[in-house]
């Protein structure tokens, strides 16, 4: 919770800004962890569902925390299928959080973003948050290993080599997101799409920190992204279909 604080109360006062309680409070978190971020949202006056996987809610700490911020869990142990979400009646939810998340899916998402477009409320909003591939840090700025033909992303060494559980498969452009759910739905409409700063506390010195500072100057630079999608009204539905 410490070091991820200040990114969990960025987001929610970025989202705040261009949101009024009278839109909606029906959140649903997926991808809640530890109902860090979900107390947030809850205290602010919103009524927040959480989904993650079961081996997470079955925590006692998990449990306690949820009952004493009135936080409804539903485990989801097949994020792809999605079929835990089948709980939750049809446009009910005025906002879905999917922060972070969106870096880490290694399944085709089509049939989960269905479910996400059957709970959404018209005019109810996406918001989604996830690391620059452009940021100034990242990994499309390592210049020689592109030209040794080793790409871009987490490295084979980091894949093989590093016990994370939590390797990033794919990160995004702005554009490419602002792309990704209009494939996604001609009822999709991003209406918030900004790189934002770095959330965490700056433990760069000397030069590195006089580099970051000046980087971080320039909106693209930046190493995280911030978007609102908002569901103006449901008419065409999902119209994306995998071609397999």
């Amino acid at each position: 919770m410490t070091h991820h604080y200040r990114r969990f109360t960025s987001t929610l006062e970025e989202f705040c800004s261009t949101w009024d309680l009278s839109r909606g409070n029906r959140v649903l978190d997926i991808g809640a962890h530890w109902l860090h971020q979900a107390i947030l949202w809850e205290h602010a006056g919103f009524k927040v569902t959480a989904v993650d996987m079961p081996i997470t809610f079955e925590m006692t700490s998990v449990q306690s925390i949820a009952r004493a911020n009135n936080i409804q869990l539903i485990p989801c142990d097949d994020l792809e299928a999605a079929s835990a979400l089948d709980a939750i009646p049809d446009s009910s939810i005025d906002v879905i959080l999917f922060t972070e998340i969106i870096e880490h899916l290694t399944f085709n998402p089509v049939r989960f973003w269905k479910q996400v477009y059957r709970i959404l409320a018209p005019k109810g909003r996406l918001l989604v948050t996830t690391p620059n591939y452009y940021a100034w840090n990242g990994r499309a700025w390592d210049v020689m290993r592109f030209l040794r033909g080793f790409g871009g992303g987490l490295s084979v060494d980091g894949i093989l080599g590093t016990n994370t559980h939590a390797h990033h498969w794919r990160e995004f452009s702005r554009l490419e997101l602002i792309r990704y759910f209009c494939l996604l739905s001609p009822d999709f409409n991003t209406v918030k799409a900004k790189s934002v700063r770095n959330y965490y506390p700056q433990v760069a010195t000397g030069m590195k920190r006089v580099v970051s500072k000046a980087a971080e100057a320039i909106p693209g630079l930046r190493p995280n992204l911030h978007l609102g999608i908002d569901l103006r009204s449901k008419e065409q539905g999902i119209v994306m279909e995998p071609g397999w």
